[in-house]
């Protein structure tokens, strides 16, 4: 049987293949617009990162010209600013209506005194230091002054009631009456030696026994004179014949009491320290100097005494003692000056600073005032060229008469502040805040 063809049927077969293979243009060129799509993309992204790369290494390019361009201007200036920016911090510039409060002036020679400080103390001149005590054992009846009292010489400070004074002022009636018996017998003796009565020897004898007498009366007196009594009271005594059981302890020297060791009801013995009285019209400065400097000091140097507790209020004297030895202890020498005291402000065991003068020679100095204590150390005010002032250290001795010598930091002829230093130093400092 034989099998006939469709036209029809290969009509549509042809049209399929057709249509697939349109349908894979389409598809080829989808793909292929979005492959280019993509590639486009990513060379946009590519270049917008270089150029972001390219803008961030731009700025360091700049800052490194201008960088070499500041470092090769400024080095002049760098040169030319040196000074100032080694510490700008030292520096200041004050404004103008502040220049009329400061004064200017030349670091210059002057004559100084050479000088030196030790510390000491003012004491009691013991040359004008009495101590007075009991000449017999007895019982303190009755005490008159006190630590501080001013007495005059001769004034009572206590009474002693004493077995011993009542026994010597009976050996002075009794050698008094004697006396005056040997000399009422030699009397007689005498006349009758004239009237050929007695020999030249009874005559004799009477005349020993009146100088013996005359001794022993002399002997009691004395003993009286030590216990206290002085004429006035023997003479008193001889003639009412009434025995005083006490005596005065009397002061020998007008001063002040700085001592009491005497109460009342106790009993005092010969020898007894009871009261110590002082003159203090004049004082001594005791200083300890040290052992390197035993060779600066000499006698008759003068020496201002400087006591805190007055102020600044000096006193001037003379070196009247130097040790000889050393004291072990502190390795110094003790001098000593002398110090006239009528005001009564110097008090012993007082604390004072003593300054010894030496000889004068010219040094460079500059006043307190120019001188600004900053960091423990002494500091003054360069004037400069530019208007500005330059605060530099400085190496001071101490101030003499107002004036600190300059051992370094500065040579003459420099220009400094002299007066008011300290308020240029407090507007550096709040300019150094600001």
């Amino acid at each position: 049987m034989t099998r006939l063809s469709n036209p029809l049927a290969g009509d549509s077969s042809e049209k399929a293949s057709k249509y697939q293979r349109q349908s894979r243009s389409a598809l080829y060129l989808i793909a292929s617009s979005l492959i280019c799509l993509l590639l486009a993309s990513c060379g946009q992204d590519t270049k917008q990162q270089g150029e972001k790369a390219a803008a961030k290494s731009s700025p360091n390019s700049e800052q490194k010209s201008t960088a070499d361009t500041t470092s090769a201007s400024g080095t002049s200036q760098a040169s030319q600013d040196k000074d100032i920016g080694e510490d700008d911090a030292s520096v200041v510039r004050p404004r103008a209506d502040m220049l009329k409060r400061f004064e200017l002036g030349n670091v210059a020679r002057t004559g100084i005194e050479r000088t030196q400080e030790i510390p000491g103390r003012i004491e009691v001149d013991e040359k004008r230091i009495t101590r007075i005590g009991a000449s017999v054992t007895g019982r303190v009846v009755e005490v008159s002054v006190d630590v501080g009292y001013r007495v005059k010489a001769g004034e009572v400070l206590a009474r002693i009631s004493s077995t011993e004074l009542t026994q010597a002022q009976l050996n002075f009636l009794r050698s008094n009456a004697a006396f005056s018996l040997a000399e009422r017998a030699l009397e007689r003796a005498q006349q009758l030696y004239k009237a050929d009565v007695i020999s030249a020897a009874e005559l004799q004898r009477r005349e020993s026994e009146q100088s013996i007498a005359r001794a022993e009366l002399r002997a009691a007196s004395d003993q009286l004179s030590l216990i206290g009594f002085d004429q006035s009271l023997q003479r008193r005594l001889r003639e009412s014949g009434q025995l005083d059981p006490t005596v005065g302890i009397i002061a020998t020297r007008a001063g002040v009491v700085v001592e009491r060791k005497v109460s009342q009801g106790q009993v005092a013995q010969p020898g007894d320290a009871l009261f110590t009285v002082a003159d203090l019209t004049t004082v001594w400065a005791v200083g300890a100097l040290p052992e390197q400097a035993a060779g600066s000091v000499r006698m008759g140097q003068l020496v201002d005494v400087q006591v805190p507790a007055l102020g600044e209020k000096r006193f001037r004297g003379r070196i009247v003692f130097v040790s000889d030895t050393i004291q072990p202890e502190t390795r110094t020498i003790t001098v000593r000056t002398e110090v006239d005291n009528a005001s009564r402000e110097l008090k012993p065991q007082m604390l004072s600073t003593m300054r010894l003068f030496g000889e004068r020679e010219e040094r460079l100095a500059i006043p307190d005032s120019a001188v600004v204590r900053d960091g423990d150390r002494d500091h003054v005010f360069l004037h400069r060229q530019d208007g500005s002032f330059k605060l530099i250290p400085v190496e001071l001795g101490i101030s003499i008469n107002g004036k600190r010598p300059i051992i370094r930091g500065l040579t003459e002829g420099q220009a400094i502040v002299m007066r008011g230093a300290f308020h240029l130093n407090n507007e550096r400092k709040r300019a150094e805040l600001e």
